[in-house]
């Protein structure tokens, strides 16, 4: 037994660990029995040999949908969303608008502003729905005939087509491309469906109407709703949004204003909108009924760019923008914010149509005197708000703002602030003495070529000559009062004054009234008659200062900025007391006598009323010619130059406008204002 147990004992030791090749034989052997594909079917004959087997047909199946399952749950898994959107997805255009809220130009690459969902009617966001799709708040984000279309495509074709839900056309939109192959429809079916988890149905529908193309140029429905009806998407109804939902399909195939077939098609979409509104249960049958009349869009607008003044006002508003807000360039450039400006559009025309009237006087053609006038004009209100400008020919014909240009001496038109000053701070007439109050009744030498005098004795110029004024025309005047020299603009007394303030206090008060410390040079005798250099801008805001009782208000050329509907916060200047009111009265007075006075140099300017006050001015070398004049309720300021193109250096204004030409063209300021200032439709 004992050899018997010994003899089993090695016997199932040698049966438990067969060979390797054995095992292996064997279970090739049973794989061959049990698994092989009995195809085609043995025992069978004819055409039936060929039919597999309903399990051969499950068992296909199984592993076709086992597999693309598999490959379904890898896209999707190497699927993610893109950090960044499209440029042209983020990217908005930047709206301005004039003083009474009507739109002025749009800058940008891309027609474009956002909205939030709220400002959009919930009638106008349902007939987009019922166009679109229907099912958007209940469906996952993709849609499955869409998918089944896509596969048909590829394999018949390697395209695909139509049947995408609002998210998919979102992540289109947003994220991809417009390229209809299977891949990208595929990617943009993972997107969705990620997207549709990630974000809540009205994020996903405020971003799809925000960057839908609607035709006319215009991204988003806001755009759409001004380029098709000229208002606000808050101020659309059912009828109106139910064409906008039908350019969705096309605005090339049912912008109804392109051609008569489109407005047939238009007319049968819009009706199939509001009608599908109503199968949804979005639209009440008692409301659609009302919807008889087609709502016939407003023409294609025409392109509002930055020609003629507009794209100077632009640059204005931007430039006031950079400077008042903490918004970075940068940031502006992404576009989406809504400019509301100070200006006029009736001043603004009506100041281009005076330069245009005077520049018509002028023949460059001919006469080379006549040829690089440079013709710069700012219009401010007491508050500051700059109401029209006028800064060339045209900003894409000339790109240099001449308005806010800072190269044009400012000539006698200056001499108010030495009186002023002088009314503020009195005069020093003995080095180291006391100060003596000056009124408009106080004397000086009106006398031509009198000598100017320091404490010391006469001021002797670099080359060792006694420095002399001289009036216009070489007339020698006397004794005259201030008041006087100011309002028959005699030169002699106000180079002597600033002399006498000192023009270190003239600097100072003109500053206070509004001129930049960057508008003066170097602080010498002729520094009282206007070597200075401001722009028409901030001369008419330094003269609306005297309008203004002393008080000056820092000109601004932007009342409010939003973005996407929300307030940003604008700094504005606060107003400074320049002069008491008193001595603004005073400067006031002599400024009224300098136009209502038969006597007074600016005479001219009366024909704009009875409380017109204001000044004209020439620089002392002939380079410039000024008139700056204000009413209670306007101040305007235009300068005339001529710059050579070559050297950027200012040339001389004689014989400008040719033979017979008043004072070689000193009167064309004078002639802008008076025809501006009269001009009714400014009003």
């Amino acid at each position: 037994m004992l050899g018997s147990d010994n003899a089993m004992g090695k016997h199932r030791k040698h049966r438990s660990r067969p060979p390797s090749r054995s095992r292996g034989r064997r279970l090739r052997r049973w794989a061959a029995a049990h698994v092989r594909l009995d195809y085609p079917r043995a025992g069978r004959r004819g055409v039936r040999r060929w039919l597999p087997s309903w399990r051969q047909i499950a068992l296909f199946f199984l592993f076709c949908l086992g597999s693309l399952t598999g490959l379904l749950s890898y896209l999707y898994l190497q699927t993610d969303i893109p950090k960044n959107l499209n440029d042209f997805a983020t990217q908005q255009d930047n709206v301005y608008y004039w003083a009474d809220g009507t739109e002025m130009a749009r800058t940008g690459p891309v027609n474009r502003q956002e909205v939030p969902l709220d400002r959009v009617p919930e009638k106008v966001q349902w007939a987009v729905l019922a166009a679109e799709n229907a099912s958007f708040y209940s469906d996952s984000g993709v849609s499955p005939s869409g998918l089944m279309r896509a596969v048909t495509r590829m394999v018949t074709g390697g395209e695909t087509q139509g049947g995408s839900t609002i998210t998919q056309q979102y992540v289109k939109n947003a994220y991809l491309n417009q390229r209809q192959t299977f891949s990208r429809k595929l990617t943009e079916m993972f997107m969705a469906i990620k997207l549709d988890d990630r974000m809540s149905k009205r994020e996903i529908l405020q971003r799809y109407l925000n960057t839908s193309w609607f035709g006319r140029g215009s991204y988003g429905i806001q755009r759409a709703s001004y380029a098709y009806y000229g208002k606000d998407v808050s101020e659309l109804n059912a009828s109106e949004g139910a064409l906008l939902a039908s350019l969705l399909k096309g605005a090339g195939t049912f912008d109804p204003t392109l051609s008569a077939k489109n407005h047939k098609r238009a007319v049968e979409r819009w009706k199939w909108v509001l009608d599908r509104m109503v199968d949804i249960g979005r639209l009440s049958k008692a409301e659609r009924a009302r919807y008889t009349t087609f709502p016939e869009p407003q023409p294609e607008p025409k392109p509002v760019g930055l020609t003629g003044q507009v794209g100077y006002l632009v640059e204005t508003a931007k430039a006031y923008v950079s400077s008042h807000t903490d918004v970075s360039d940068a940031d502006f450039d992404l576009g989406g914010y809504q400019i509301h400006t100070t200006f006029e559009k009736s001043k603004v025309d009506a100041l281009t149509k005076a330069v245009n009237e005077t520049r018509g006087k002028l023949d460059p053609e001919r006469r080379p005197e006549d040829r690089n006038v440079r013709i710069g004009a700012g219009s401010v209100a007491p508050d500051g708000a700059i109401r029209a400008l006028y800064g060339g020919p045209g900003y894409l014909k000339q790109g240099f703002n001449d308005a806010n240009a800072s190269n044009v001496p400012a000539g006698t038109s200056f001499t108010p602030f030495v009186y002023a000053a002088a009314l503020r701070d009195g005069v020093l007439l003995e080095r180291n003495g006391a100060r003596t109050p000056v009124t408009p009744s106080t004397l000086y030498d009106g006398d031509n070529k009198v000598a100017v005098h320091t404490p010391e004795g006469p001021y002797w110029d670099r080359s060792g000559k006694i420095v002399r004024a001289t009036n216009d025309g070489d007339v020698s005047y006397g004794q005259v009062t201030l008041r006087q020299a100011i309002v028959q603009s005699i030169n002699t007394p106000m180079m002597q004054l600033g002399m006498d303030v000192g023009l270190d206090e003239v600097r100072r008060a003109s500053i206070d009234a509004g001129l930049l410390p960057s508008s003066f040079g170097e602080r010498v005798p002729a520094f009282s008659l206007g070597t200075a250099t401001p722009s028409s801008i901030r001369m008419a805001s330094a003269y609306g200062t005297f309008a203004a009782g002393g008080t000056h208000n820092p000109p601004y050329s932007v009342s409010g900025l939003t973005h996407g509907g929300e307030k940003v916060e604008l700094r504005k200047d606060r107003a400074k007391r320049a002069f008491s009111a008193e001595v603004a009265a005073e400067v006031d007075d002599a400024l009224r006598g300098a136009v209502q006075s038969p006597s007074g140099a600016a005479h001219g300017a009366a024909v704009a009323g009875e409380e017109v006050a204001g000044k004209g001015g020439t620089a002392q070398d002939g380079t410039s010619a000024w008139f700056v004049g204000y009413t209670k309720e306007l101040s305007t300021a235009v300068s005339l130059s001529r710059l050579d193109p070559k050297t950027q250096e200012l040339m001389p204004l004689e014989g400008l406008g040719g033979e017979g030409a008043a004072d070689s063209g000193d009167t064309y300021p004078l002639d802008i204002w008076k025809s501006y200032m009269t001009d009714r439709t400014a009003e």
